[in-house]
């Protein structure tokens, strides 16, 4: 008995002595990383590789250079197809990051799409926030004054299975009598169209509400409604804390129909606001990556969120929204990837019944 005793203390000493050398035997010393963006270059997705970059650089053990490397096209699927078809490593030397144009075509089925973020291994992951508005001239003064509103209004979208995914299942969500009208190249230029009375409710990002939107509160140009809303450590959608005195969506859906949202058309509108917005973009791992060096990617992810210098960056150019590493990243996307095939298969034939676009 006391033999066999020995025996396991000698395993389990074994173990404890092996599990720091794994970590220790990750180096990437002389290596380059490159990280695939599927965007042009100057982009939003481009100028957020970049602010992360150098500070991989910092943390990642052995210090390796990171290089971005942007593969434009598709509406991002080409790059994420890249990655996909042509990246077999476990070594780490590869990374791509997408963004909710990247998720969308994935959730919605897109036959073009080859890639499968439910094989990848999240290394961290940025969100961001929405903020809608409207036109004052409708006499609404608030998200209250929804209820029972019916007045018809336009809005300036991208197109159907675009981001405005959002908005517009939100709005059809809470029985608003919202028109889509399409063609229009950005939120910038979706903006300007409420500037210019083509368009009578809008919605931007936080970061560029606040720069562009705020001064036409302060005129009495523009009244704010709600925010998206951001994930809390449990996953629940909660108040921005960029806007914490606006309703989130979750809110404005309750004021206007007196209960919870439930359902499949919320558990959709749901999916995409976390792979739109809750977890904008995201850095990943190929499948076959080695798990030593899945754990130094996020070790090194969470040493750059810690890091002083990098939360100036945070503050000033991603809108101040707290980043998330590791697990709670994995926790965040892992509502996307869990969305039954019989809800996003009702947001399909929403997008058909609604606009007469068929998903392909």
């Amino acid at each position: 008995m006391k033999k066999w005793y020995c025996m396991i203390l000698a395993v389990v000493f074994a173990l404890v002595l092996l599990a720091p050398a794994a970590q220790a035997e990750v180096d990437f010393s002389g290596e380059q990383i490159t990280w695939i963006i599927p965007f042009r270059v100057g982009g939003g997705s481009d100028v957020w590789s970049r602010l992360y970059a150098p500070f991989f650089q910092k943390y990642l053990p052995g210090n390796p250079i990171v290089a971005v490397k942007n593969m434009p096209g598709g509406g991002s699927i080409t790059g994420g197809n890249h990655f996909e078809q042509r990246v077999r490593g476990d070594d780490g030397l590869t990374v791509f990051g997408s963004s909710g144009s990247t998720s969308f075509p994935y959730l919605l089925g897109n036959s073009k799409v080859r890639y499968d973020f439910a094989k990848y291994h999240i290394v961290f992951a940025s969100p961001t926030g929405g903020v809608a508005y409207i036109n004052p001239e409708l006499g609404v003064k608030s998200a209250a004054d929804l209820k029972g509103f019916t007045k018809e209004m336009n809005y300036a979208s991208q197109g159907a299975t675009s981001l405005d995914i959002v908005p517009l299942l939100g709005f059809d969500l809470l029985g608003l009598n919202v028109k889509a009208v399409f063609g229009y190249k950005g939120r910038g230029a979706g903006r300007v169209a409420f500037e210019q009375g083509e368009v009578s409710i809008d919605y931007q990002t936080t970061t560029a509400y606040i720069k562009n939107v705020r001064p036409l509160v302060e005129q009495g140009l523009a009244v704010p409604l709600m925010t998206w809303g951001v994930l809390d450590d449990d996953g629940n959608i909660v108040r921005d804390p960029i806007e914490p005195d606006l309703p989130c969506f979750p809110e404005v859906y309750e004021m206007v129909h007196g209960k919870k949202p439930s359902g499949q058309a919320w558990n959709a509108w749901k999916a995409f606001m976390i792979a739109g917005f809750g977890v904008q973009k995201a850095m990943w791992l190929p499948e076959q990556t080695k798990p030593e060096i899945i754990e130094a990617y996020r070790d090194a992810a969470k040493k750059v969120i810690a890091d002083p210098e990098f939360q100036v960056v945070v503050e000033k150019s991603l809108g101040g929204y707290q980043q998330m590493a590791g697990e709670n990243a994995r926790k965040a996307f892992d509502q996307v990837l869990s969305v039954p095939k019989e809800d996003k298969a009702w947001v399909v034939k929403w997008i058909k019944d609604e606009y007469d676009i068929e998903v392909k």
